[in-house]
C-alpha cells in the first residue's frame, strides 16, 4: 500500500488513478495523518451488464403501439 501527501495526490491525481485501476490502495496523508484512502471498487465490472440486463427485462413485453417520440414529449408537456 503507497502512501502519498494531500499536495502531491492533488497533483498526480491521474497518475494514483491508474495505479489504483491496476488494483493499488493509497493512503493519502495531511501533515503526517491519514485522511482517506484510495482503493479499487470492488465487482465494478458486472454492474453495466447487469443494468443493462435489467432495462432488457423491463422492456420485455412493453410496446408503444404506434406513438413516435414526439408524441410522447408533447404528451407529457400537456
Amino acid at each position: 500500500m503507497g502512501q502519498v501527501g494531500a499536495y502531491e495526490a492533488k497533483t498526480h491525481l491521474p497518475q494514483l488513478l491508474e495505479k489504483v485501476a491496476s488494483g493499488e490502495r493509497i493512503t493519502i496523508t495531511k501533515h503526517g495523518r491519514s485522511v482517506a484512502v484510495l482503493q479499487p471498487v470492488e465487482g465494478r465490472s458486472g454492474v453495466v451488464s447487469d443494468i443493462i440486463r435489467e432495462l432488457k427485462e423491463f422492456r420485455r413485453g412493453k410496446r408503444l403501439d404506434g406513438l413516435t417520440i414526439r408524441e410522447m414529449i408533447e404528451e407529457g408537456r400537456s
